[in-house]
Order: structure tokens, then C-alpha cells, then sequence
């Protein structure tokens, strides 16, 4: 339900929930990190940042990172021409420096080495990734880990780990992670990546075969698919790694020997179309349960997957089956949500006359689905109750309260010989008493077919927005007659009623805030929007009226919507 500053709190939500996902991927790093915008302002920092610099997070975030921190060797104020950093960040490139300083809390200096990197932000916009730390504190060269590609500095794996942390949290959506995790490693760490998944009924399932062809990302859909059971005795490595035992480096040779399984078949044939002559290959955990495998091939490259490769492997294979698993989680509880409110949403009733029409559509990413309802029932021979809801929250105590109030608003409109106003009224004053509904609004109204075959429309609105009634000659108008309060306000009033007759063939649209709530834009944007759109169709046919007016209006990802569309007989 929204009030009249809702975007601007779900735009303050959204900010305060993308701040918590960058601080958790940033505190995931070994070392001093933050993330900048395109202005150079600090969205976030980890705490070893402010441990490191002696400052708060709340004495950070918002200030210019160049003017708060970049200092020269004697502690002296550097113009922005003479930072070493600047120039990259603006440019969006990535950009490494070994001898700098920033400026402690306290005026003193700190000695640092720093990695910058554009980074990918919830909004769709780019910011930058600073990862530093003193160069004391730099691990020293690894000699066994030298090979023909070039390693990864440790800054460079700090940065990719925080990456794939942030990238893979910020979607709650299986496929979105997947391909996000794909080109996350390919093709910075190789020319292949294999995804196999474990399915909610045990069986493995080849999701995804990538191959880095320069810039692009090449899908391979004939080696992808079904694959056979997971052997509890095979030592061979993807059979280890699909159930959690172990990560392995590998090669085509591995699976020259007598196949112990089918998967090891299928494993023999994707090294002989792939052409990998190195792999590494590392389990998809999440912390209740293996989810999967996830596969990194060389076959250009040149030089073999060490050990340090595998390590890293391991760490993004962990951070991937972390994001995976709460995707799952949040997909099977939506669908729970889903199937409980469809099941609550009723069938509409057949009126002599009447055309009539419904749709539920749910947010697929923002929001849970929530208390959103539609009603409409027979009164008597030629009265009809129509009603549109909203009930405060996007979770299933919601969709429960709008149970709740939609049986009790059934009740008292079928036993209750009264105007709209007074039903809601008695409604209202039941909600806090008897029901878990904190807040809602909603239009009750009846249409009512005249002796004289005319039809009317008498509603009461509490809160909601206002009915759009369009005739068939295109002119849109808002019923906007004698608004009241929301349900829950504990404001004990009375209530206006409102008349208007139904022109023939016109169409009365009943419909959540949803459908014209869009981030960035004003409530009566979104008004204009649905008049203007609903004038152009109103030739339409109701059934394909309702599509194309969703279709055109509905903000994707943003809100529930539930909407009730009537038409009067032609004359």
C-alpha cells in the first residue's frame, strides 16, 4: 500500500538495503576497502577501512574520498592533477599504485598500496572499487605459484572476491546469479566455465557451458542438459566436487581411463569438444546442503591451473553457493506466496449485462507478494460489489490480513442494508480488534443497473487511488469525489459516498498503486500515464483493453498490482 511519500521511503529502503549489501561484500576483504561514485563521493566502507584510517563508517560515507584522505609524502593536501588516482577513476579504468599516503583521523600518515576498479552498483550505475593496505602487509611472491599466464595480485583477488560477493547478493533470481558468476571468471580467470546444479529432486543438471571468445561470452547449449546420477563411490573429480568432497585440479587425461560412471563419460566428452587441456573444479556449497560444481577449463591458455588458482576457485565457488542457496530460498517462499494468494483471489462472478475482468501481477524482484486485492460479488438482482485493496506490507502476514479483511468486508456488505460509506466504517472499526491488519486501503462500491437500464456506480474510497472511468469515445476522467482516510488510522469520522452514472460502453478501471508508482517519477506522472493510455484503448476489447494497459503502464520489478476492469453493455 503506499501513502503519499511511499517512493520516496522505498527509494530510502532500496538506498539503506544497497549500503548493507556493499558493506557486507566489502567486510568480506582481508584488507581496507571502499566504494566510490562516479563523483569520487564514498558510498561504503569495510570496518578494517575504518580501523585502518580511525574514522567511522558515519564520518566516511558521503564525504570526497580525494579530499578527505589523499595526501601528499609530507602530509600536504594534493590537488587533484597531481593524484595518481583520479584520472582512472574518472576514466573507469582500473588502475594500481604501490607508494601513496592517506590521512588518518588523528593527522597522521598512512603508507599505502592501492587497486582501483570499476565496480557494478544496484542502481545500474558504475562506481569504483579502492582496495588498500600498507606494504608491509603485502604477502610475499609465492615462487611455486609463477606459470606462462599471469597471476593475480593479491589486491586483484581481494577485489575480484568483493565483486562477486556484491554481484551475486544483489539478485535474488537463480538465472540472473548464474550469469553474473559467468562473467565474473570468464574470461579474467579462463576461456570455459562449467556450472553443473544439483536440482531440488537430486538430479544434476548441466546449466551452464561458456567459452571467452575475445569479448564475447559463447553459450553452448549442446553440451548443457541433463546429466546422470552422482556415483557415492567414484573418485573422479567432478563426481568428489558433486558431493562436496573435495576441489581438484584436472585434465583431459584424467578421463582417458575406463569411465567409472556416466558422469565420467560426459565429463570425457566435454574435454574433447571444449579442447581443455586444464581445469579446476570446485563444489557449490551453501551451508545446509552441496548445490553444484562449478568448473573453470583453459584450452587457448596457456600454463595449468596451480594451487593458488584453486584457492581462489574455492572462494568464489563459497560466495556463489551463499548467493545461489538464498535465491532458491527466496524463489520457493515466493512461489509459496504466490500460490497462497492465487488461491485467495476469487473467481469473478457472471452479471447480466456486466463485462467484467481481473488481473493479480506480481513484483518479480522488489518485493515479496503482499496484500494486494481484488473482490467483486452479487448484492442482490441488480446491485453488484466491487471492491480494490491494499493492505500495508509485501509478505505473507499481508496477503493473510487481506484474507481477513476481504471476508469480513463480504459479511458486512451482504448483511448490512447500508451505503458504501457506513460498511467501510464498520470495517474500519473492526480492523484493529480482530484482524493483524496494521493499515489498507481500499474503494468499495456497488453498480447498480436502473429500472430504466442505466447503470451507476456509488462507492466510498478510503485512501486509495481513485477509480478511472473511460467511455468508449476515449475521454478518461479520475473519480476523485470526497477522498477519505486509509483503514487503521484509529480516526473515527464519517465517511463520504460518491455517485457517477456509467456511460453505455464505458469501462470503470479499479486498480493498486502499483500500476502507477514508478521510481524517479511523481504520483500524478504515473496518473497521467494510465489516463492517457487507457483513453488510446478504450476501443479495445475488455480482455485485450486490460493486457495492452498493463503491457504499456505496469512499472517491471516495482510493485504488486491487482486490477478490476468493468464495462457496461453497448447500447
Amino acid at each position: 500500500m503506499a501513502e503519499p511519500d511511499s517512493t520516496d521511503r522505498h527509494e530510502r529502503r532500496a538506498r539503506a538495503a544497497s549500503s548493507a549489501r556493499l558493506r557486507g561484500a566489502l567486510d568480506a576483504i582481508g584488507t581496507g576497502a571502499y566504494v566510490v561514485d562516479e563523483q569520487g563521493r564514498i558510498l561504503a566502507v569495510n570496518t578494517c577501512a575504518e580501523r585502518m584510517l580511525g574514522r567511522s563508517a558515519a564520518e566516511l560515507v558521503g564525504h570526497d574520498a580525494h579530499e578527505l584522505l589523499h595526501r601528499g609524502p609530507q602530509g600536504q593536501p594534493l590537488s587533484t592533477t597531481r593524484c595518481g588516482m583520479r584520472p582512472s577513476l574518472h576514466a573507469g579504468l582500473p588502475a594500481q599504485h604501490h607508494d601513496d599516503h592517506f590521512a588518518r583521523a588523528d593527522g597522521t600518515l598512512l603508507h599505502i598500496s592501492w587497486l582501483i576498479t570499476p565496480y557494478a552498483l544496484d542502481d545500474g550505475a558504475t562506481g569504483t572499487l579502492v582496495v588498500f593496505h600498507t606494504p608491509e602487509q603485502a604477502p610475499p611472491a609465492d615462487p611455486d605459484t609463477q606459470r606462462t599466464t599471469e597471476p593475480l595480485s593479491e589486491l586483484e583477488r581481494l577485489a575480484l572476491l568483493a565483486e562477486t560477493t556484491t554481484r551475486l547478493t544483489a539478485t535474488l533470481d537463480v538465472e540472473e546469479a548464474l550469469r553474473r558468476l559467468v562473467a565474473l571468471v570468464v574470461p579474467r580467470l579462463a576461456d570455459w566455465v562449467v556450472v553443473d546444479l544439483i536440482t531440488e529432486r537430486d538430479e544434476v543438471w548441466r546449466t551452464a557451458v561458456v567459452e571467452a571468445d575475445g569479448d564475447s561470452l559463447v553459450h553452448h547449449e549442446e553440451l548443457q542438459g541433463p546429466m546422470p546420477p552422482i556415483p557415492e563411490e567414484s573418485l573422479m573429480p567432478l563426481s568428489r566436487a558433486l558431493r562436496g568432497a573435495a576441489s581438484t585440479l584436472t585434465g583431459p587425461e584424467t578421463y582417458q581411463r575406463d569411465p567409472d560412471s556416466g558422469i565420467a563419460v560426459e565429463q570425457r566428452r566435454l574435454f574433447d569438444a571444449t579442447g581443455i587441456h586444464s581445469a579446476a573444479i570446485a563444489p557449490i556449497r551453501s551451508t545446509r546442503e552441496v548445490l553444484g560444481a562449478l568448473t573453470l577449463g583453459r584450452a587457448r591458455t596457456t600454463g595449468h591451473f596451480t594451487g593458488a588458482d584453486l584457492s581462489l576457485l574455492e572462494d568464489i565457488a563459497r560466495r556463489a553457493g551463499l548467493a545461489l542457496d538464498n535465491a532458491r530460498l527466496y524463489q520457493r517462499q515466493r512461489k509459496v506466496a504466490e500460490t497462497m494468494q492465487n488461491h485467495l483471489l476469487p473467481q469473478m462472478p457472471r452479471v447480466a449485462g456486466l463485462q467484467m475482468t481481473v488481473r493479480y501481477l506480481p513484483a518479480p524482484d522488489a518485493s515479496q507478494v503482499g496484500g494486494d486485492w481484488y473482490d467483486a460479488f452479487a448484492l442482490s438482482e441488480r446491485a453488484t460489489a466491487l471492491v480494490i485493496g491494499d493492505v500495508v506490507g509485501h509478505d505473507l502476514e499481508a496477503a493473510a490480513g487481506m484474507a481477513q479483511l476481504r471476508n469480513m468486508l463480504r459479511a458486512y456488505a451482504w448483511s448490512q442494508k447500508e451505503p458504501p460509506s457506513r460498511i467501510v466504517e464498520r470495517l474500519d472499526e473492526a480492523i484493529m480488534p480482530i484482524t493483524d491488519v496494521t493499515m489498507a486501503t481500499l474503494i468499495f462500491g456497488r453498480v447498480i443497473e436502473g429500472e430504466d437500464g442505466r447503470w451507476e456506480l456509488a462507492w466510498t474510497n478510503a485512501g486509495h487511488p481513485p477509480p478511472l472511468l473511460v467511455t468508449r469515445d476515449g475521454l478518461a476522467r479520475y473519480l476523485t469525489e470526497d477522498h477519505g482516510l486509509l483503514l487503521g488510522t484509529g480516526v473515527r469520522q464519517s465517511r463520504p459516498d460518491a455517485r457517477t452514472e456509467l456511460p453505455p460502453g464505458s469501462t470503470l478501471v479499479l486498480y493498486t498503486d502499483g500500476l502507477i508508482e514508478v521510481p524517479g517519477r511523481t504520483l500524478d506522472d504515473g496518473l497521467d500515464r494510465l489516463r492517457q493510455h487507457a483513453a488510446a484503448l478504450a476501443h479495445r476489447p475488455l480482455e485485450s483493453f486490460t493486457d495492452l494497459l498493463l503491457h504499456r503502464v505496469h512499472p517491471p520489478g516495482h510493485d504488486d498490482v491487482a486490477l478490476l476492469a468493468v464495462r457496461t453493455p453497448h447500447p
